[in-house]
């Protein structure tokens, strides 16, 4: 069995509230994500979501299961959302191979036995970024193209949060347990993502910082909206939010960042809203 992977339990607010930066930074930063010829996964007790990256370079690497999951094969019991923000790569499941390009997605459901991830190009990799959370039943296998998720335009210049979101795994996509998947990228000029923040008691989340510029920085809020905290991130970073936290940031540029959430409902819109004027 595997044993490559970290454990993160669940913190409640009245403890974060005490946490100095370092503590922040233990309990929901996760760091390198992206690892050449390697799977590390991050199984936060939120609602038992997994993250993790590779980058196949010199090998091809099969996803195994991690002692936490008491499980033969890793989607015994799970089902899986890949999103390649690399090269051209291949995830090859059951002996059927998906090619994924550029910012392309695959969702696997529950029972997929035999799971391989792969690069085109050694010189140019694929990059895979995985999120996985228990399911109930099995979905069929679906690739997610550029064109097949949906487009949502929000913000504006004016308040510095010009963004383009897009959803990659949701229900009205692809059939999923409770899994959710989507990419938003900040418009040149804009740095403020999820403003005005909102918390979803029913569902956990974490945000995947990528395209963010060398020597540039994300500083990401959580917290409750009357005792918020920040952890500052880079690229190539996530970060854990519980259900009772705002989750939101503010970039020294613009940026992208994935998005992926578990927990009580499918209902992308359920959510309560932060007045920007009222959070402390």
């Amino acid at each position: 069995m595997n044993s490559n992977y970290e454990v993160r339990y669940a913190s409640s607010p009245e403890a974060v509230k005490h946490y100095d930066t370092q503590a922040l930074r233990n309990e929901f930063l996760v760091e390198n994500v992206m690892k050449i010829d390697h799977l590390k996964w991050v199984y936060s007790h939120y609602d038992r979501f997994m993250v993790s990256g590779v980058v196949p370079v010199t090998k091809s690497i099969e996803l195994e299961s991690i002692d936490p999951l008491k499980s033969e094969n890793f989607l015994d019991r799970r089902e899986l959302g890949i999103i390649n923000i690399g090269d051209t790569g291949t995830v090859t499941v059951d002996g059927t191979e998906y090619i994924l390009d550029h910012k392309e997605a695959l969702y696997l459901g529950q029972g997929n036995k035999k799971v391989v991830f792969s690069s085109q190009s050694s010189d140019h990799p694929a990059k895979f970024y995985l999120n996985s959370t228990p399911a109930h039943k099995s979905f069929p296998n679906k690739k997610i193209g550029i064109n097949d998720v949906e487009v949502v335009e929000l913000g504006a210049p004016e308040t510095a949060n010009a963004r383009t979101l897009r959803k990659y795994i949701v229900n009205s996509v692809v059939d999923v347990c409770q899994l959710q998947m989507g990419m938003t990228t900040l418009k040149p000029g804009s740095v403020w993502n999820t403003m005005p923040a909102h918390v979803h008691d029913r569902r956990m989340e974490v945000y995947f910082y990528i395209e963010v510029p060398k020597d540039q920085a994300v500083c990401h809020f959580m917290g409750q909206p009357d005792e918020t905290r920040h952890i500052w991130m880079t690229d190539n970073e996530a970060v854990i939010s519980p259900p009772w936290s705002i989750h939101s940031g503010s970039g020294t540029s613009n940026y992208t960042f994935i998005w992926g959430m578990a927990g009580e409902n499918l209902d992308y819109g359920d959510m309560d809203t932060c007045k920007i004027n009222e959070l402390r």
